[in-house]
């Protein structure tokens, strides 16, 4: 037997054979998190992000060495990719490698997420709206607020503030899903009826974000710029602009651990001072006693208010 074979495995997944190599890489080196636990959590996490994933180009960020070293972006469909894999060609202008259009994989069942996984894309970026059958890009389904906090506000601080887009949400008719970002903070997903363009959503996600900046000056910031997030939570309503991806729901984070971007309750988040991020193994023993907290996600969605 070679070497290699020691820690390659040959599977079938849906039909598809893969080949998942180097299977005893530890890619968390704090916690000793290998390559095979990785990607035993995309396959036990798959009911539940697979419907968080669907329909949406996937923008990979890969540690083929581990999360000590540096990571990489991929959006384009690389040339080793299987031929099964479902893609999406979409214009992609502007890119840094001065491409017109790049080819996405689409991630929309268990061999798909074990191949991305097997590649070391740790994180998977997903936008805020779906594409068809046919590849034509449809209305977002869903708004996304980015609570980031700026030293020394952190995530008990997200919280809090988290609390006050809930309340203005909700005076609007509107709800959302808390998710721990599995990085510094959070974000809140509001399930839209998909019919409203990407210049109403990101105007309503401002809007509000702005309003919440004069209303809560000492807490929350609407402004990019650096210098005035010290110590305060940036609403980031930029994350609406079509071009741009967020870390999906259950997905892993290229961190020190392997942290997850969770779906949390309210009540979490209303005990703010106890809020920690959560670890891979804790996300899965959530599923298993709550179900899937992201699930409002996948229902009814709510049009934004004129």
């Amino acid at each position: 037997m070679s070497p290699e074979s020691v820690h390659d495995q040959l599977v079938e997944i849906d039909g598809h054979q893969l080949k998942l190599r180097r299977l005893d890489k530890v890619l968390y080196p704090e916690t000793g998190t290998t390559k095979a636990e990785v990607l035993d959590y995309y396959a036990r996490i798959a009911p539940v992000l697979l419907p968080r994933l669907a329909n949406r180009p996937v923008t990979r960020l890969r540690w083929p060495d581990g999360v000590l070293t540096k990571p990489f972006f991929e959006k384009n469909l690389p040339a080793h990719a299987p031929d099964w894999l479902r893609t999406v060609v979409l214009p992609t202008p502007g890119s840094s490698r001065n491409r017109e259009t790049m080819r996405f994989p689409l991630i929309d069942g268990m061999a798909a997420l074990i191949w991305a996984a097997n590649l070391a894309a740790l994180e998977l970026h997903v936008p805020q709206w779906t594409v068809g059958p046919r590849g034509a890009v449809h209305d977002p389904d869903q708004l996304v607020i980015d609570l980031d906090p700026g030293a020394p506000a952190a995530l008990a601080e997200c919280a809090e503030v988290a609390l006050l887009v809930r309340d203005r949400l909700r005076a609007d008719g509107l709800d959302a899903v808390p998710v721990t970002s599995g990085s510094k903070g959070l974000q809140l997903y509001v399930p839209l009826v998909g019919s409203q363009s990407a210049s109403v959503v990101h105007g309503y996600a401002r809007a509000m974000a702005e309003s919440l900046e004069r209303t809560a000056r000492d807490k929350v910031v609407a402004k990019m710029a650096k210098n005035l997030r010290p110590g305060k939570v940036l609403l980031d309503w930029s994350q609406n602009n079509p071009a741009k991806t967020t870390i999906c729901p259950y997905s892993l984070r290229g961190r020190a651990q392997p942290w997850v971007a969770a779906p949390r309750s309210w009540d979490e988040l209303e005990d703010c001072d106890s809020l920690t991020q959560l670890t891979a193994t804790q996300v899965l023993d959530r599923v298993d006693e709550l179900g899937d907290l992201s699930k409002a996600l996948s229902g009814p969605g709510f049009r934004l208010p004129s």
